[in-house]
């Protein structure tokens, strides 16, 4: 489970900040599902990005596969219930889909104590899943969504229904491309940054998305990963 906060007013961050990104130049398609009716702006991503997308899932799932094994193996040896969780998130032009994570928390956690949301110390997150959440293990099975087309390597974190359904129509430009394993707000605090942060952070991504910046986003996030920062909303992160 990722650090799922309340949902914000629906007129929270609805006037962006001078300077921030601006997408209201490009042609727009009709968004679906929690975003039904509303324009998304069409971003249009180059083939061979998607075929990078792919030849990274397939080398990193092939070379990582003995890690994913023992780390399911250890899942379910500590806890009760399956070593997947699955989650309905919200990607490209507001199409749902189901996320796929290692579980790193107890069977049944999103109908107790915090419910979605989740801090550090949280007493559902098992002692395993804290080590699959600070080495970022249990992120690895986003991957097959990558393959099934429902995410890319680099983009906006998916976020669950709630969160879009409160999104200004200047925010919905956060679905205009696929959702990704990492992202520029990934590597710039993760859940420790206010949603509208995040939202800024990611909207600046989409209008100057280039190949150079996706490779220093993967290669800044091996830095994140190792350094662990980030992972729990804190004080700051989440809706507020």
């Amino acid at each position: 489970m990722g650090g799922v906060t309340r949902p914000a007013t629906p007129d929270q961050a609805a006037v962006p900040p001078p300077g921030g990104a601006d997408l209201s130049h490009l042609p727009t398609v009709p968004g679906v599902g929690p975003a039904e009716g509303r324009p998304i702006p069409l971003v249009r991503q180059a083939r061979w990005m998607r075929l990078v997308d792919l030849l990274i899932a397939g080398t990193v799932l092939v070379v990582t596969s003995p890690i994913l094994a023992a780390a399911a193996l250890a899942v379910v040896l500590e806890s009760r219930g399956g070593a997947v969780f699955r989650q309905g998130r919200v990607g490209l032009r507001g199409h749902e889909f189901e996320v796929i994570k290692l579980r790193t928390m107890v069977q049944g956690a999103e109908g107790m104590g915090a419910g979605l949301a989740v801090e550090q110390g949280d007493a559902r997150i098992t002692r395993v899943g804290a080590f699959l959440r600070r080495t970022s293990i249990d992120e690895l099975p986003n991957l097959v969504n990558v393959f099934r087309g429902e995410m890319a390597i680099v983009g906006p974190r998916p976020t669950v229904r709630s969160q879009v359904e409160a999104y200004t129509d200047r925010q919905l430009g956060r679905l205009a491309v696929r959702p990704g394993i990492t992202g520029l707000a990934q590597i710039s605090g993760r859940a420790s940054l206010p949603w509208s942060e995040r939202i800024e952070i990611d909207l600046a991504y989409i209008a100057t998305r280039s190949l150079r910046s996706d490779v220093q986003i993967i290669l800044r996030t091996g830095l994140t990963v190792l350094g662990g920062a980030g992972l729990y909303r804190g004080d700051r992160g989440g809706w507020r």
